[in-house]
């Protein structure tokens, strides 16, 4: 049917909503500006760090300032992974010493995985118990544990050395893990903040049903908590990939030590006055690799989980 338009009155004009309508603005240009300053800025070390593995030792000191490699070379990472002689380390500038890379990442899987693997299953009960069950002094104490996210680590690294030895572990995965795999403030207060949001009505469902509180944990909560859980798996992976400090105190046989102190111990075992650096970078950059690939197969879930969005 044909709408009749009043004398004197034109049809509205229909605004364009399309991406080319977006007028840039000086606000628009310098917020993605400076964005992109950061991207750089964050970005170029690890630039850097591949710039130098795939460089020359011997020619990298001939021009340390290049943004290009020094005289291009894979011997780097020959050297790292084992495939180079010690003859063809030192002519490109190595010191020939052995790194049995495979291993080390052997180590810092197992001490990050079963690390990991505690936390998140001790902190996701005691959120639990935090948050859904209900008794007497329940926030007095999550307060006091809450309080040791105050405390700095350096403080306990003495004590639990001590403990760890009196348990005869020192220089075992069980020492190096069980140190921080019983408790951590943050991952249990992550969780906590995140199933105080859950709905009750699935619970009390289940309730009625006559499921238990360990049913009801393990069946409704977790599955639920999954997205959090997953962030802060992650997180706890990185940092205790990451770890130096407590390794280097509770270990020293290459049976166990993690990735990070070998790369120590590879920095320092060059004859030659200055350390093997192109070597050390190689070894740095397979290191980070798999927390690289982590963060972006899980990045989008990390920043989606930080919301603490509950069930709608």
């Amino acid at each position: 049917m044909a709408v009749a338009l009043a004398p004197g009155r034109t049809a509205p004009a229909h605004r364009s909503t399309g991406k080319g309508s977006r007028r840039l603005s000086p606000g628009r240009i310098a917020a993605w500006t400076y964005l992109g300053v950061i991207v750089l800025v964050t970005l170029f070390p690890f630039y850097w760090i591949l710039r130098t593995a795939l460089s020359d030792n011997y020619e990298l000191a001939t021009d340390p300032s290049s943004p290009l490699p020094v005289g291009f070379t894979w011997g780097a990472f020959e050297r790292v992974l084992g495939i180079a002689s010690t003859a063809q380390a030192q002519a490109q500038g190595g010191s020939g010493a052995s790194l049995d890379i495979a291993l080390y990442l052997r180590n810092s899987l197992i001490y990050a995985t079963t690390q990991t693997a505690l936390i998140v299953l001790f902190s996701a009960s005691a959120a639990y118990a935090f948050s859904r069950l209900h008794w007497r002094g329940r926030n007095l104490v999550f307060n006091i544990l809450i309080a040791a996210l105050m405390v700095p680590s350096v403080f306990t690294l003495l004590p639990n050395f001590v403990l760890v030895k009196d348990l005869g572990l020192s220089d075992t995965f069980g020492g190096l893990i069980l140190s921080g795999a019983l408790f951590q403030a943050f991952t249990l207060f992550f969780l906590r903040q995140f199933m105080l949001g859950l709905s009750d009505e699935v619970e009390e469902a289940a309730v009625i049903d006559g499921a238990g509180p360990l049913r009801i944990f393990f069946r409704i909560i977790l599955p639920m908590s999954s997205a959090p859980i997953a962030t802060v798996s992650l997180l706890m992976f990185v940092n205790a990939w990451n770890d130096y400090f407590w390794p280097l105190l509770i270990t020293n046989s290459q049976d166990v030590q993690p990735l990070t102190l070998a790369l120590g111990v590879f920095k320092q075992s060059s004859p030659q006055a200055a350390p093997d650096w192109a070597g050390l970078m190689a070894a740095a950059l397979i290191a980070a690799l798999p927390m690289l690939l982590l963060f972006v197969a899980f990045g989008r879930r990390i920043v989606n989980s930080i919301g603490f969005s509950g069930l709608k």
